[in-house]
């Protein structure tokens, strides 16, 4: 397997890697523009946008856009998140080509129809009331927007209702203006490509985009905070998050191995200590998520109101134990855990594709797999005992509770806990 990467002259980057045996390809254009590049006033428009743009273009209707990648079999999707918006397709190799033209379409031609944003508006507040009514999902935006207060890092990807329903195709075009020009655009393909017929195509669809400078990106600072709803409901849901290293920093390494030991499946110490000894909860996890320029490790778990006391407790205690008594072979579990989990997700070529991507994104490159497993290797036991006092005793941190929560200690009483 082989990963090319080739830039026009206009900034639109390429990248792709063949899988010879497949007779499928997954390929996509990942725009480096999503929640945290909003302004205030314009939260939830990068979502808004993403779903415009199935909605018609100065080719296709809306049908026909579903119709021409449905018709050869394949399909069409996208998603938000902070820093990214993705539009991809998954197709056969022969009609590659086809999909790349409808990516294009929907990228460069999208009419914005005003009756159209009027349905999908509807579309998307359903959505948002649909998270809303969704404990844990509601419960990591509360999060985020306590560990990054009052920031574009911290603002939900859906945006408030009473924002999406002000929008319109003014508002929908100044943001195309403003973040997707092609040196915000990456074309990352997968499967059964050929680098030189992709770039060809990249050359005749995107070739003729007038390049346009890239806004600033506010920076990211973890501010932490607690979020506490007290509402009737079956369970009290608990999160934590710490401030944790950004993916451009190798340390990322060592924070995910740390997640893997502390929540990372069935043996973890958490899952091992809440649930299977103690029986006060079914899910527990911890994880490491990162950005470009901050990170965060989360632990959530739920639990009934009268035991959420008792599993705030016992999380800050096995956080603070682990920084002691971490063990070698802890750590060498969760690095098999690492590498295995990264090489099995490879053999898909819709995640290829998207890791293609998003390592383009963070370092303009595909460093080799051999890299990475390296920089996972090099990571010690003493280097996640060191990051585990870190986490338990003095990076910032956040909390999220909901539901029946009264009985819940408070981030202040947790952080003594910590210290103590």
């Amino acid at each position: 397997m082989s990963v090319q990467q080739h830039q026009l002259a206009n900034g639109f980057r390429i990248v792709t890697e063949a899988m010879p045996g497949l007779q499928s390809a997954s390929i996509g254009i990942w725009v480096t523009a999503g929640g945290r590049n909003e302004r205030l006033e314009q939260n939830g428009i990068a979502h808004f946008l993403e779903h415009m743009a199935f909605k018609g273009t100065e080719k296709r209707s809306a049908l026909q856009i579903a119709e021409a990648v449905e018709d050869v079999g394949g399909y069409i999707n996208a998603y938000t998140s902070r820093e990214v918006t993705a539009y991809y397709a998954r197709v056969l190799k022969d009609d590659v080509p086809l999909a790349l033209d409808v990516l294009a379409d929907i990228l460069r031609n999208p009419v914005f129809d005003p009756r159209e944003i009027e349905v999908e508006r509807g579309v998307i507040l359903q959505e948002i009331g649909q998270a809303l009514d969704t404990p844990d999902d509601v419960i990591f935006d509360w999060l985020q927007e306590e560990s990054y207060h009052n920031q574009p890092l911290g603002r939900t990807i859906l945006g408030p209702a009473e924002r999406v329903s002000a929008f319109n195709r003014d508002d929908l075009t100044q943001f195309v203006k403003e973040h997707y020009g092609p040196g915000q655009m990456i074309l990352s393909a997968a499967g059964a490509v050929d680098h030189a017929e992709l770039v060809k195509l990249a050359e005749d669809l995107f070739g003729d985009m007038e390049a346009r400078p890239s806004l600033v990106m506010e920076p990211a600072s973890f501010t932490g905070g607690e979020a506490r709803h007290a509402k009737d409901l079956e369970q009290a849901h608990f999160a934590l998050s710490f401030e944790s290293p950004g993916y451009r920093d190798d340390a990322i390494y060592t924070a995910q191995i740390y997640s893997a030991v502390m929540g990372g499946g069935m043996s973890s110490r958490l899952f091992q200590e809440v649930r299977e000894k103690r029986g006060l909860c079914y899910t527990i996890f911890a994880q490491a998520g990162a950005h470009a320029d901050t990170g965060s490790t989360t632990i959530y778990a739920g639990t009934s109101g009268d035991q959420v006391e008792e599993l705030a407790h016992i999380t800050v205690d096995e956080m603070k134990r682990a920084a002691s008594d971490m063990s070698d072979a802890e750590v060498e579990r969760a690095r098999a855990q690492m590498k295995a989990g990264m090489l099995m997700g490879l053999e898909s070529p819709t995640n290829r594709a998207e890791r293609l991507a998003r390592l383009v994104q963070i370092w303009d490159r595909v460093p080799a797999l051999e890299e990475t497993v390296k920089l996972i290797d090099a990571v010690s036991t003493e280097d996640v005992r060191t990051m585990a006092e870190q986490l338990a005793v003095h990076a910032p941190a956040a909390m999220a509770l909901y539901g029946p929560v009264e009985g819940a200690p408070s981030l202040a009483a947790l952080q003594e806990r910590r210290v103590a």
